[in-house]
């Protein structure tokens, strides 16, 4: 019998503190906020790009912004 391994949640990976960048949600232990990564991702930078200019992101962090907004569209009233 196989044992299912966890999945890690991406959104472990976010977090919002009131003395990091005014509250908003970035990367865990880093300053580099959700917005810019979907900034970046809009305007067709591809995720490797990103990788090179924020070298302490990894491409999980990069997915994980995604989910995190993902999370609060599909959570708004329709």
């Amino acid at each position: 019998m196989s044992k299912k391994r966890k999945q890690p949640n991406p959104l472990e990976r976010i977090e919002r503190k009131p003395d990091v960048m005014v509250g908003k949600p970035v990367i865990k232990g880093t300053r580099i906020t959700v917005d810019l990564i979907l900034e970046k991702l809009a305007a067709d930078v591809p995720i490797e790009e990103i990788l090179t200019d924020y070298p302490r992101l990894t491409r999980e962090d990069v997915l994980a912004a995604v989910a995190y907004a993902r999370s609060l569209l599909s959570s708004e009233p329709r």
